[in-house]
């Protein structure tokens, strides 16, 4: 709200009043012109360095209270002058007198306030509020703010000096912040203070600056000066922190991170920010300079934030798809337009209608885009969309469940949309070298084009389009069309055709695989050995998977600790200095114990030690007291106790507790969270509830994200339902019912 009232009271003060920056002199107690804001108002305005300037918006200049700040009339619509010959004229200035300065003073800004706003309010609401996104969306709109301003502060407008200097030297401030919290995510030491609270003075010294500058409007050069240089300090503390990180670590995230700060503040370092501060006179003015300081904020978003924030690669591409199909209409629309009607219009007129134009069409397209997508089942017909039609064929196919079903539903499919009459699967045996179809009749078909058609390959023969659909070590299946009258297939239906038998295709592979699964299940209780070949190798698989991943954080943790302590122990037994050898020796211990207590809760979390010795609930207290320790939220709990016969039971719950506040501590972001072990009739039931981000159901057990699809499967495997509720910002609600007694399946195999 603070950046809504503060940024429309700027953008409105650039436009109400005109820059106009006539430096003047009083001489005789009149004051004379000494330079003219444009060297064109000399002839076009009439305005030159003899003239007498006698009223400022009829306020006469010994009341003019911007001649308080500095020898200069810095904005105004209308000036009141007396030639040298005593001829009396009012001179009025508009916006476009200075084009340039239009666009620089209140165009560009008021553009970037406005994309700055709408990214910003995305990042809000549709991202996850982590520290680290909301230092970033401060930081864009103190950048935001400090560039809007500038322009009110250059009118000697009270309010945008106080503005402008606070947060220009702010945004440096929380800039630092950011990067100090970068640094931790990214696990890398941070090299200044840890406690950057006191930087944060700086921006408070800018703003009682500018304040004194607006009740004392003597100070204003000097104050200006002094800001610049607060800045200049703040920024140099920036670079110096990231050049001797990125030399000290050598880290890629640091090197995108100082390109995307470094480059973009040269300009305004060396060509307006030193010269002003040296020498009085800058080289690029700070509203030309500052264009650069722009790309800062968008440049972290694009570098540093794009998986954890939006498909920005995505959005960027289809603005240049748009944007290049808009430019090239309205500069067509453009040239059409001068070329009809430039005796009726200005230049400006027409650059004012090809920039709306442009505007509108690159919106109409993104419009065209979603109302396209939403609608596409009713904008575009079966009939002719081929898209469609392979989306809602392979959706009936894919519901089939044996292979017979599923050819002759493809068959079906097929026959109806290319409207033919005859449309078969012809299987070509390879130890009998016959054909055999679907349907009666035979076909002249030489059994070589049979053996030659490849995956993918549609031939035509004739009257009849030969497709080649499915080969296995036993015969070969081909798709076969024929028409009564010759047939020939457009490209967007021969298309259509090749990329639905490559889904068949698949299908087949995979229907023909449950099958036989379903066959050796069907024959397992009636067998004598009941262990089936596939099976013990997929539980073999997951064995060593298990194992090889025990082994790898072993190997990553705390063996690494080992080696660093045998080495420690190495350096004192050969040390040649006695001195500190005991400090030394009570540092070695310290490692040891505090290797000795992460290698003893590594083992905790592999196998529970108190729920086979003091049972469930002594077990699950010890899990949420840990919890507890490292939360940040109020836990609330209730455990009943449990008399299970099962004693699986016991481990599935404790997993199932230690999976769902594991992800309260690391993805729930919630202020209290809820977990009730509850006894039910014949079994248990654990309830789950938080006030956190929440997720999308659908998304997160597609990505198998938080471990939902590892308890599901626990769940299963005991013949338990576990429901899931959650939406987005409205945290989530979790409810496991598993019944004892039920026909279970082998979990032993999920156990450890």
């Amino acid at each position: 709200m603070i950046y809504l009232v503060i940024g429309l009271y700027l953008n409105y003060v650039n436009y109400s009043v005109p820059l106009s920056e006539i430096k003047v002199e009083k001489e005789d107690g009149q004051w004379g012109v000494t330079q003219p804001y444009d060297k064109d108002w000399t002839g076009w305005k009439n305005i030159s360095p003899d003239d007498v300037i006698l009223r400022v918006d009829d306020v006469p200049m010994d009341d003019l209270n911007q001649l308080k700040y500095k020898s200069k009339i810095v904005a105004a619509h209308k000036i009141t002058i007396m030639k040298p010959n005593g001829d009396i004229k009012d001179i009025h200035i508009k916006h476009l007198d200075i084009p340039h300065q239009f666009y620089y003073i209140f165009i560009i800004p008021a553009c970037y306030y406005l994309l700055t706003l709408f990214i910003t309010i995305f990042l809000h609401f549709k991202q996850k509020n982590t520290n680290l996104t909301n230092l970033l969306i401060l930081f864009m709109l103190t950048v935001s703010l400090a560039y809007v301003s500038s322009g009110v502060s250059g009118r000697l407008n009270g309010i945008g000096i106080i503005v402008n200097r606070s947060s220009m030297v702010l945004c440096l401030a929380v800039l630092l912040h950011f990067l100090r919290d970068y640094f931790s995510f990214v696990k890398t030491k941070w090299v200044l203070i840890n406690n950057i609270k006191f930087f944060y003075l700086f921006p408070v010294i800018a703003f009682l600056l500018g304040c004194i500058s607006t009740f004392y409007p003597a100070s204003y050069d000097f104050l200006s000066d002094v800001v610049l240089v607060l800045f200049f300090i703040l920024l140099i503390i920036i670079l110096s922190v990231l050049l001797v990180s990125f030399i000290k670590y050598r880290s890629p995230q640091l090197t995108i991170l100082l390109n995307s700060i470094l480059i973009p503040f040269m300009p305004f370092l060396f060509l307006y920010t030193l010269p002003e501060i040296l020498f009085e006179k800058y080289i690029l003015s700070a509203e030309i300079s500052a264009l650069f300081l722009l790309l800062i904020p968008f440049s972290f978003i694009f570098t540093q934030l794009p998986e954890r924030l939006f498909d920005i690669e995505y959005h960027i591409t289809r603005l240049r798809y748009y944007v290049i199909f808009s430019l090239v209409f309205t500069l067509w629309f453009t040239v059409g337009l001068y070329w009809i009607a430039q005796k009726y219009l200005t230049i400006s007129v027409i650059t004012c209608i090809s920039f709306f134009t442009f505007t509108s069409l690159v919106v109409l397209f993104y419009i065209k885009e979603r109302v396209d997508y939403r609608k596409r089942k009713i904008l575009f017909s079966t009939k002719g969309d081929y898209i469609h039609q392979l989306y809602t064929a392979v959706d009936r196919i894919g519901k089939t469940i044996t292979l017979n079903a599923l050819l002759e539903k493809f068959v079906q499919e097929v026959s109806l949309h290319l409207e033919l009459e005859h449309v078969f699967v012809l299987t070509y045996d390879f130890n009998t070298k016959q054909f055999t179809s679907t349907v009666e009749g035979r076909l002249l078909i030489n059994p070589t084009v049979m053996e030659d058609l490849k995956l993918g390959e549609i031939r035509k023969i004739d009257k009849v389009y030969l497709a080649f659909l499915h080969q296995d070590a036993r015969c070969k299946r081909a798709l076969v069309l024929v028409h009564n009258n010759s047939i020939h297939l457009k490209d967007e239906e021969l298309l259509w055709l090749e990329l639905l038998l490559l889904y068949v295709n698949n299908f087949i592979e995979n229907t023909k695989m449950v099958e036989e699964l379903l066959d050796e299940l069907k024959h397992m209780r009636q067998a004598d050995d009941s262990q089936l070949p596939w099976l013990n190798k997929l539980l073999w698989l997951r064995f060593e998977e298990e194992k090889y991943q025990l082994a790898q954080e072993l190997h990553d943790t705390n063996l690494q600790e080992q080696l660093h302590i045998a080495r420690e122990v190495d350096v004192l037994v050969n040390a040649k200095d006695p001195t500190d050898i005991q400090q030394k020796l009570v540092k070695v211990h310290k490692q040891m114990v505090t290797s000795l207590h992460e290698l003893r809760a590594y083992c905790e979390n592999l196998k529970p030690p108190l729920l086979d010795t003091l049972g469930l609930n002594a077990a699950l207290e010890k899990l949420i007291r840990k919890v507890t320790e490292r939360a940040s939220f109020e836990l609330i709990y209730s455990i009943d106790r449990l008399y299970l016969e099962d004693e699986r039971m016991n481990l599935m719950i404790y997993r199932l507790f230690q999976e769902l506040l594991n992800n309260a501590l690391k993805h729930s972001y919630a202020t209290t969270v809820e977990i009730h072990l509850q006894e039910a009739n014949d079994g248990f039931e654990i309830i789950y509830k938080d006030d956190g981000v929440g997720c999308n159901v659908e998304n997160i057990i597609v990505t198998e994200s938080m471990g939902i699809r590892g308890m599901q499967e626990r769940v299963k495997a005991f013949n338990g339902h576990f429901y899931i509720d959650s939406q987005v910002n409205e945290g989530i609600f979790i409810r496991i019912t598993v019944r004892e007694g039920s026909d279970t399946l082998d979990y032993d195999a999920y156990s450890g």
